[in-house]
């Protein structure tokens, strides 16, 4: 994905989230619910100007970052090579905050919006768009599974990388479908530390498979 429409994406969403807040703005109430226990219950609230003010701010800030990161990136790094992949796991991200803020901002509003569910099923969705091109990421410092050993080596990388592009497809379509008909909250810390810490422990192993195999 190259630099300018990537940039239009993001300059896109910031302006939808901009829109969405100036519009609800007016119905939003002084406290806005922003936050859910796993229970799904409510035990967070912010002032309406800084629930409206997230999602556009934290996407800006997302898509600087996306731009600023691969050039403070050590050249042996670099992300050159799988830039597309880059760019578009950032864009999902923001694509996940702009559709999370917009949730958050409809229920404010009065509208009967399931904000944990919705929130759930973005992140499922977020996992399986990630997990399905991690095989494609190489060694660099800002996105992937990034432990000493899969750092040293790109054999260990590679595969550890394969396996957790799998995991994280999967760990991606159970919390979706959890979303929808389980509605349980503490799953997606479950999914996401299983395909978290299965790819690390199996680095090590790896490494250290590999490296008594010289």
């Amino acid at each position: 994905m190259r630099f300018p429409r990537a940039l239009l994406v993001s300059a896109a969403f910031v302006l939808a989230a901009a829109v969405a807040a100036a519009w609800l703005y007016p119905a939003l109430p002084d406290r806005v619910a922003v936050h859910w226990n796993v229970h799904g219950q409510i035990d967070g609230y912010w002032p309406r100007a800084w629930a409206a003010a997230f999602a556009p701010a934290l996407i800006a800030l997302l898509a600087a970052l996306a731009w600023a990161l691969p050039a403070m990136s050590p050249r042996r790094y670099g992300i050159g090579s799988f830039a597309w992949v880059w760019h578009l796991a950032m864009l999902a991200g923001q694509g996940v905050v702009l559709v999370v803020g917009l949730a958050m901002l409809l229920r404010g509003a009065g509208h009967a919006v399931p904000v944990p569910t919705v929130a759930l099923l973005a992140v499922g969705a977020l996992l399986m768009v990630v997990g399905n091109y991690m095989g494609k990421l190489r060694r660099n410092f800002f996105i992937g599974i990034r432990t000493p050993w899969t750092l040293t080596s790109d054999a260990v990388w590679e595969r550890t990388h394969r396996l957790g592009g799998r995991l994280f497809v999967l760990a991606g379509l159970a919390i979706v479908l959890g979303a929808l008909w389980l509605r349980a909250f503490w799953l997606p810390l479950a999914c996401v530390a299983v395909a978290t810490l299965v790819p690390c422990a199996y680095s090590f192993v790896l490494y250290r498979r590999l490296e008594r195999g010289g």
